[in-house]
């Protein structure tokens, strides 16, 4: 290109949105988009590093200081930042359309699709704009039937059937649909009451994973494209090296990469439930009791914030287990001595252990991480999901059988694990879904 073209990437302040949108601004980069990363000012002051190659730009969600913890609330924090964050972004576009600079020229706007008011303002100033799904389409397809009206809540079946879609029962629908407070639904619905004006909507998946859905979502959107899995180039094609994280991370802890060092290949069972989910003392219990009186190895990664719930007489350190407050994932899944995954299954989560093959445990806690956790064991097999009792809770015995089931039991999830591992590496090599739909982006970025 004789100049390049330059994008601005409109990230939604959460890990889980960052992550991915990041790494999909490295792809562009490397095929020599010029990147601006924007955030909000109160997650921007929580960000210990990121690529020195993406310029970076913030706007203001009316809480610089602390962010939704200073709004008190979600409700009182989207009204805020719905105001200020499409004045601010304005006030950017203004900013740098304005500039001497060519380099400057903003070409084009990704968006967390969260952002319902990004295209209309970068449609002002006849910028193209690329609307970044952050989660799965089965997902975006049931709150894009809510938007329609085809759904309606409070829920009142108990089952139900979309277009291209396996059936779901009411177990399987996200934890926004249930209880008195539908702020969160509401949200999440409204992202697709605009998302037609956008030149390109994005998604964070690859065309062979969701495949059905994909081809009947493209006659309802055609300017629709799969451009995932969005997870650093090290654990998946291998192109860059040096891209073994998403580059906004906030710890390095390793200790439990000696550890896992020394254990056998296959041998130790990760427990991970993310940056969000907060399990009840008695779930902690249960999990705790389970792995201390299960045959394999493990390694729990329990946030400081959650250690208090752990019982008292759990020890952090033993020959069969280890306890830490933050560590790699991707790397953890990329050991060899990890041989099963008990996961919480946020879409992150979900497309790494995909990624990495390896064998799933699914114990979701909200949002969309029960059908994350459905596609994981009915769909695409490669784990199994532990059942709750009346309480809530998944009982010690009930997690037991489900780790021994994949440790040492059948070799179909294994086997399929291997399989969809292999398919997300050729959709984002040369010739791929992924990479083809990245490089067309591209391609039009640079003539428009």
């Amino acid at each position: 290109m004789t100049t390049r073209a330059h994008c601005l990437v409109l990230a939604y302040p959460a890990q889980g949105h960052i992550n991915p949108i990041l790494q999909f601004s490295k792809l562009l980069q490397r095929q020599g988009v010029r990147i601006t990363l924007v955030t909000t000012r109160s997650y921007y002051n929580n960000l210990k590093i990121v690529p020195p190659s993406i310029a970076l730009e913030t706007i203001s969600d009316g809480f610089d200081n602390g962010g939704p913890k200073e709004a008190g609330g979600l409700k009182a924090y989207l009204e805020r930042f719905w105001q200020v964050g499409s004045l601010t972004f304005s006030e950017l576009l203004e900013k740098l359309g304005g500039s001497k600079d060519d380099d400057d020229h903003v070409d084009c706007v990704v968006y967390d699709s969260f952002f319902s008011w990004a295209p209309e303002v970068a449609k002002r100033f006849g910028i193209v704009v690329a609307a970044y799904l952050t989660q799965n389409m089965v997902v975006n397809s049931i709150y894009y039937h809510v938007h329609l009206g085809k759904l309606q809540v409070p829920l009142k079946e108990h089952e139900f059937s979309f277009p291209a879609m396996p059936k779901l029962y009411l177990d399987d629908m996200p934890s926004f649909f249930f209880g008195e407070d539908f702020t969160f639904l509401d949200f999440v619905v409204f992202q697709f009451s605009i998302i037609h004006k956008a030149d390109w909507i994005l998604c964070n998946t690859f065309y062979e994973l969701e495949k059905e859905i994909a081809d009947w979502i493209v006659k309802v959107w055609p300017q629709f494209k799969t451009i995932g899995p969005n997870i650093p180039s090290f654990f998946l094609d291998k192109q860059w090296e040096d891209d073994q994280d998403y580059g906004v991370t906030e710890f390095k802890i390793e200790e439990c990469m000696e550890w896992l060092d020394d254990k056998p290949k296959g041998s130790v069972v990760y427990v991970s439930f993310g940056s969000l989910a907060s399990f009840g003392e008695e779930q902690m219990e249960e999990v705790a009791c389970c792995l201390r009186e299960c045959s394999s190895y493990f390694l729990w990664v329990v946030r400081a914030s959650e250690e208090s719930k752990l019982p008292k007489d759990f020890e952090r350190k033993t020959d069969k287990g280890l306890v830490v407050t933050w560590c790699s994932q991707l790397k953890v899944l990329a050991h060899e001595a990890v041989g099963c995954f008990v996961t919480h299954c946020g879409w992150n989560s979900t497309l790494e252990t995909l990624c990495l093959g390896v064998p799933t445990v699914s114990i979701p806690y909200w949002s969309d991480q029960s059908i994350n956790a459905k596609l994981l064991s009915e769909v695409w097999k490669i784990g199994t999901r532990a059942l709750v009792d009346e309480k809530k809770v998944v009982q010690r015995e009930t997690l037991k059988h489900c780790i021994n089931e994949i440790m040492n039991g059948s070799k179909e999830m294994k086997n399929n694990a291997i399989r969809w591992r292999t398919s997300a590496i050729r959709a984002v090599t040369a010739g791929g879904s992924s990479y083809e739909n990245v490089k067309e982006f591209v391609n039009n970025l640079s003539h428009s």
